[in-house]
């Protein structure tokens, strides 16, 4: 089945796995190939080494989700019969917006905005970031202008933050910390009134800054939104297991990704989120099942090679097998763990992926059916 067959009637693809496994650029395939069977993609990033925006040919991408030129990919011998757009979220600046959004006037909007609390707590709150991309995608999705939306995520031993983070959030604005300074009742109407307008106003005597103020009137205007940010967090936690999502899983065959795999799909499993593939990438195809003799091989290319430049052949191959093997091994593991029989396969490539032509080595193996797939393996491991 190819993945496109897997993705059939999905809106929302969340790629997950560890970092350095070729999650962007597996993201950016995935939505250049989807791109190019007539559908409207967005793929948005959250990697700020810009490496989505270098191998789609863009010298920087913003917050809001930017058409790439259909020109770049003819170029490549590509045709785009849809669209690609394509983002880097900015965590901050979409947090802003969703103030923006919810709340109820010109007056609480600024005062929420321009308060040094709410300035230095929206980019520090736990599980900001995770929340503020799945945010997004429920804008993208609400928004209906794109067929499919991909996102490319944090690493996944962030997971439980990622697929936490709508609750997390909920559970910072329903705290009893926050409702302490919302309402204070009590001895904590106490402490709040006496010992800490003590040490505020010490502070602001030495530095001229009145925090107490910022902290009131930062409360007072969080008081008119939480309802609405309530709201926004359940429908961005439904999204999560909405029937049109679908969690793509890539590793690559090495030990920690693939424990980190392992990891996450049980994640995915305990939370009942959909799971649409696996993705195991940078295989090192196998050529034959049996270990290599060097000694024998050595003997077989002497003739041709002479004995030492035979051995160091023989001995490349022989390393160059032994890890086909072992990967062999680890996507046994991955299958048996994961109970998946039919993970995706994409070989090492020649080079890094760091433009149109490498996305579109990757594109080759994701969207190949499986028989050509298993022909493009055989080739990559040199096999007639």
């Amino acid at each position: 089945m190819t993945i496109a067959e897997r993705l059939d009637g999905k809106r929302i693809c969340i790629v997950a796995g560890s970092g350095g496994v070729g999650k962007t650029t597996t993201s950016a395939a995935l939505a250049m190939g989807l791109a190019a069977q007539g559908r409207k993609v967005a793929v948005v990033t959250i990697d700020p080494a810009k490496r989505l925006a270098t191998a789609l040919g863009l010298e920087q991408l913003g917050n809001e989700p930017h058409l790439v030129d259909p020109a770049v990919f003819a170029e490549a011998g590509l045709e785009m019969r849809g669209e690609l757009w394509a983002m880097m979220l900015d965590a901050k600046r979409t947090f802003d917006e969703l103030i923006e959004r919810l709340a109820p006037d010109e007056e609480t909007r600024r005062e929420i905005l321009d308060n040094r609390i709410y300035q230095e707590l929206s980019g520090a709150v736990a599980g900001t970031q995770e929340f503020t991309a799945i945010a997004k995608l429920y804008e993208l999705d609400r928004d209906g202008r794109y067929d499919v939306v991909i996102l490319d995520t944090p690493p996944s031993r962030n997971a439980l933050d990622f697929l936490d983070a709508p609750d997390r959030l909920t559970g910072f604005f329903e705290g009893r910390a926050l409702k302490m300074f919302l309402a204070p009742t009590g001895l904590a109407a106490k402490v709040v009134g006496r010992s800490t307008g003590v040490v505020f106003g010490v502070l602001k005597r030495v530095t001229g800054v009145d925090l107490l103020q910022d902290l009131s009137v930062f409360f007072r205007a969080l008081g008119g939104i939480i309802d609405g940010f309530r709201e926004r967090a359940s429908g961005v936690k439904a999204l999560l297991g909405d029937p049109g999502t679908t969690f793509l899983i890539v590793t690559s065959p090495q030990r920690e990704p693939v424990e980190e795999a392992i990891f996450f799909h049980g994640k995915l499993r305990d939370a009942r989120m959909p799971f649409g593939a696996l993705i195991v990438n940078r295989v090192t195809p196998c050529a034959q099942d049996d270990e290599v003799d060097v000694d024998a091989l050595t003997d077989e290319l002497s003739d041709d090679l002479g004995g030492a430049l035979a051995g160091k052949v023989a001995r490349t191959y022989a390393e160059a097998q032994a890890l086909a093997h072992r990967d062999q091994r680890a996507i046994i593991r991955l299958e048996q763990a994961l109970g998946v029989s039919d993970p995706i396969l994409i070989p090492q490539l020649e080079g890094d992926v760091h433009d149109i032509g490498g996305l579109l080595g990757v594109h080759r193996h994701l969207f190949a059916s499986d028989e050509e797939r298993a022909r493009l393996l055989d080739e990559a491991a040199g096999v007639a």
